[in-house]
């Protein structure tokens, strides 16, 4: 009796769900007893040469949803196609495992941030490079101590000099680059810079030119020295009472007011130029050679370094011209150091730029009122005269002095200072 309601509760199970897989099969433990799996995927199994066949979920199973041979909307057909789980897409469609894609990349708002962060760079680094490199300028010349001076003209008058001075430098130093060891500072080459509206002109003074010594108020002393006509030259009013003195002298011979005033000295001059890589000059025919500079140059293009650069601009013994001569040479190379120093590769090269400036402003000597800016339009302004962009020339002589010092033409100068002042164009030329 038992056995009879416990075989009834069993035929009570759906058709499939009994532990007979093979339907008319009998028992449980058959040996061809299909595998689990296969006996709970009954459902996704093809029938062979008829259709699946159809079983129930066991009580408390929740219906599966059937997968048949035919063409439905939820159809299955055998084949994946990469939406198992479905779901729609993105602005660019689903990606490979059917979840939605990334929206596409507004590039416009990249490029934006991009622009401002690399603007902002620049500027604060611009802005860092400008106060570092105020920062090193020597304002040691005060042109408020310079008295009786000439009304200011129209554009910027500029007094550049390369002093002799030995300052820092070491006896091998001095000996490697001949300067010798004289006490003192002296004045190699002196120039007037005009820059103005009208073309820029550079006056290229001999330090041999014959001037007169004013009254002047001495730079350290505060002490009144009263003028006699005495008659020196140029460079020995600088060797007297320094800059200061020298721009005194220059403005009372010539008329000019001199607005800011730059120096650099030997060592300051050899390191430029070796920051930079040296400087490509063309040594005339002939070649040049002088014991007391150092120089001794084969004729033709080539390559000269800080040792070699100081030599060829202090050359003069072996010029017939001697110190007109030097002159033009020291023009000359001035415009291959500014072409070679304002160069994209030494520019846009913060190792080479940070050197550069650093090895020329360490020595370099300015008046108080001079701004990093004043310094920039002075550099521009010299290479662009140099590269043929204004006119370049000597301070015009008329002849030789009783003392041997070159004498001044003095209306050809007096016409000069006259068209500098109102910023004309300079026509008045020099024979030498």
């Amino acid at each position: 009796m038992v056995g009879h309601c416990t075989l009834g509760r069993m035929n009570d199970w759906p058709q499939g769900w009994s532990g007979n897989n093979g339907g008319d099969r009998q028992g449980s433990g058959s040996a061809s007893a299909q595998p689990e799996g296969a006996r709970v995927m009954r459902q996704v199994q093809r029938g062979q040469g008829g259709a699946p066949r159809s079983s129930a979920p066991p009580h408390g199973v929740p219906p599966q949803q059937s997968y048949t041979d035919g063409h439905g909307d939820n159809g299955y057909d055998g084949y994946n196609t990469g939406q198992v789980y479905g779901g729609g897409g993105g602005p660019q469609g689903p990606g490979p495992d059917g979840r939605p894609g990334r929206p596409a990349p507004n590039w416009r708002k990249r490029i934006k941030w991009i622009s401002i962060t690399v603007v902002t760079l620049l500027v604060v680094v611009s802005v860092g490079t400008y106060f570092w490199a105020d920062s090193k300028l020597n304002r040691d010349v005060d042109l408020s101590k310079v008295i009786d001076r000439p009304d200011a003209g129209e554009g910027t008058n500029y007094l550049i000099v390369g002093s002799d001075s030995r300052e820092g430098m070491s006896a091998e130093e001095k000996k490697k680059l001949h300067t010798g060891s004289a006490d003192g500072k002296r004045t190699d080459s002196m120039m007037i810079l005009h820059v103005g509206d009208n073309g820029n002109t550079m006056i290229s003074l001999p330090r041999d030119s014959n001037v007169t010594i004013p009254t002047f108020v001495g730079s350290e002393s505060g002490k009144t020295f009263q003028g006699t006509g005495r008659q020196v030259k140029l460079n020995a009013a600088y060797a007297e009472d320094g800059p200061e003195l020298l721009v005194r002298t220059v403005e009372s011979n010539t008329g000019l007011r001199i607005d800011h005033y730059a120096e650099i000295g030997f060592a300051g001059f050899a390191k430029i130029v070796d920051s930079v890589g040296g400087v490509e000059i063309e040594i005339p025919k002939g070649g040049m050679k002088d014991t007391k500079s150092g120089a001794d140059f084969e004729a033709g293009k080539q390559t000269l370094n800080g040792e070699q650069s100081l030599a060829f601009v202090r050359t003069r013994y072996a010029l017939a011209g001697s110190d007109l001569d030097r002159t033009k040479n020291q023009q000359k190379f001035l415009s291959a150091l500014a072409n070679q120093t304002a160069t994209p590769s030494t520019v846009l090269n913060p190792f080479k730029l940070y050197p550069t400036l650093s090895s020329g402003l360490d020595t370099l000597t300015v008046d108080k009122d001079m701004s990093l800016w004043d310094l920039g339009s002075m550099f521009l302004a010299m290479k662009g005269v140099t590269s043929g962009d204004g006119k370049s020339m000597n301070m015009p002589i008329s002849g030789n002095t009783g003392n041997g010092n070159l004498q001044w033409d003095t209306a050809k100068v007096k016409q000069l200072v006259e068209q500098l002042k109102n910023d004309e164009k300079v026509t008045v030329t020099s024979d030498r």
